[in-house]
């Protein structure tokens, strides 16, 4: 409260509208230092009483909304680094596959030009043999 009235004396705009109070006088507030939390005090106005109350409830719902959202905050953060440490082992499996295709592909190149043959038909399987000759037809008579 002490902040309160620091905060009404500095001729900035009036707390009462920036904050929504009605009706709330830095007097009743100096009255207020004296009211305990659960209301036992009669220095406050019943009206303003109710505003209080109102108040914490209002703080005590925010202050629920403020620990459901950093905990799922938190679950998001947590889900989030578990998907960029997938995503950077799938980076590396696959920077693994074309350097051991490029390996492959050279060896099968060098091999093509050290047999001095073409590389083999396209359309054959591999490892396909060719057909045997067919057997030699027999004589006429």
């Amino acid at each position: 409260m002490d902040l309160w009235m620091e905060v009404g004396s500095s001729g900035g705009p009036d707390k009462n509208r920036v904050y929504g109070l009605s009706n709330t006088t830095t007097d009743n507030l100096r009255s207020a230092r004296s009211f305990s939390t659960v209301g036992s005090s009669q220095s406050i106005s019943s009206t303003q009483s109710k505003e209080f109350v109102a108040l914490q409830q209002h703080t005590t719902q925010l202050t629920e909304k403020y620990n459901h959202l950093s905990v799922e905050y938190a679950q998001l953060k947590a889900a989030h680094a578990q998907q960029r440490a997938e995503y950077a082992q799938q980076r590396t499996e696959y920077a693994q596959q074309k350097e051991d295709h490029e390996q492959l592909r050279e060896m099968v190149i060098n091999m093509a030009s050290q047999s001095g043959t073409c590389a083999p038909n396209p359309f054959w399987p591999y490892n396909h043999q060719r057909p045997p000759p067919p057997p030699p037809a027999p004589p006429l008579y």
